[in-house]
């Protein structure tokens, strides 16, 4: 395995843990708050956005090379 196939692997792995460590955060915050379903979605679309730019330029990236 050569050093970029290491670091893309290990930015796809580590990303991937940390967004599902922000999304258990984004749900204590919300279990928490006693947000309920809907103050819950508002939380996850509001705090999980900068998650959804990170995929959309993966996304892209990919698409354009």
């Amino acid at each position: 395995m050569s050093e970029e196939q290491f670091a893309s692997t290990s930015v796809i792995v580590l990303c991937t843990g940390l967004m599902l460590y922000m999304f258990f955060i984004i749900y204590k915050l919300a279990k928490e708050s006693k947000a309920g379903k809907k103050g819950f979605l508002i939380l996850l679309f509001v705090l999980g956005f900068g998650m959804f730019g990170f995929i959309a330029k993966t996304i892209l990236t990919e698409v354009l090379q």
